[in-house]
């Protein structure tokens, strides 16, 4: 039988199981090293999930099992858990709507940990306003035998356009090969907007560095390069949330980097790389480095 605990969160009384099953076998990381993390890092995690839809994306069997996506909230949820709808894409099977987990309190975030849902993924807008982003990303993911180190170079050429428009920009890891960056609006903007934005941008990138940079989603093109993804800026899709755990061999975060770091990073050939307790010890040294993504008002050139 599952081993059944429960913890007392804001009040509320929260059965959590299987606190001692491993998720990530290489360094014997468990759900409760999973719901520990959470705990820990929500001051700083929630503000970034406040009122965002969330993508669960679930591992019952730890990294080296099956996993699944879960967009619809599960029917099992506590009362108190908030939820929002969105509307069904044309392409999805059922038509009608979505009803999404908002993710606004310590005792919700417990909740899915306790899902084994170690991935976080959150849209770019807050609800009721789902059609309304909040701000513009951009996904570099580097194609083998590129890595990091080349998407930290892309990352800087990217700013230096961004700076053109005085426009600020923020970057974190993907807590897997690759590194995002985002440029907060916080005005009114729309999802047509933002995404032609990131696709110019995309387009001159490739166009200004056309050995390093690629920005069409053919696989078969990206090798040895970096793929500025611009289409993330859609208001269907979601991309892992800063502070969220990835599901990789070893327990690596999504994390928030300074231009610094990255500019040394491409100098000496460091790689970017953070696991928990590493993160916690950033926060406690840097406090939350995306913290303006929150309310940084700019807007977009016309």
């Amino acid at each position: 039988m599952p081993q059944k605990t429960e913890l007392t969160v804001e009040g509320k009384r929260l059965p959590v199981s299987n606190l001692n099953k491993v998720l990530y076998p290489a360094v014997g990381f468990t759900k409760g090293h999973l719901i520990d993390y959470y705990i820990k890092v929500s001051p700083f995690l929630l503000p970034h999930l406040k009122n965002r839809p969330l993508t669960l994306k679930r591992y019952p069997e730890g990294v080296e099992g099956f996993f699944f996506y879960e967009k619809q909230c599960p029917a099992h949820r506590p009362t108190w858990i908030k939820t929002t709808k969105v509307p069904r894409q044309s392409k999805e099977s059922e038509q009608g709507e979505i009803n999404y987990c908002v993710i606004n309190s310590l005792s919700a975030l417990v909740w899915v940990a306790n899902l084994a849902d170690i991935e976080l993924h959150t849209f770019l807008h807050r609800a009721p306003a789902i059609d309304r982003p909040t701000m513009v990303g951009f996904d570099l993911d580097p194609g083998a035998p590129a890595d990091i180190l080349l998407c930290c170079q892309v990352a800087l050429w990217l700013k230096e356009h961004l700076e053109q428009w005085h426009l600020q920009a923020f970057a974190k890891t993907s807590g897997f090969k690759g590194l995002q960056l985002y440029v907060p609006i916080n005005t009114p903007v729309s999802y047509d907007q933002t995404k032609e934005f990131a696709h110019q941008l995309a387009l001159r990138l490739e166009r200004e560095h056309p050995v390093h940079v690629v920005s069409q989603m053919n696989k078969s093109l990206r090798k040895g390069k970096v793929f500025v993804d611009w289409s993330q800026n859609d208001d269907h899709k979601t991309t892992v949330c800063v502070y969220s755990l990835r599901a990789m061999e070893y327990p690596t975060v999504s994390t928030p980097v300074t231009w610094e770091e990255i500019t040394d990073a491409v100098k000496s050939g460091s790689k970017l790389a953070f696991e928990p307790e590493e993160v916690l010890e950033r926060i406690d040294r840097h406090g939350d480095l995306f913290e303006p993504t929150l309310h940084l008002k700019q807007r977009l050139p016309k």
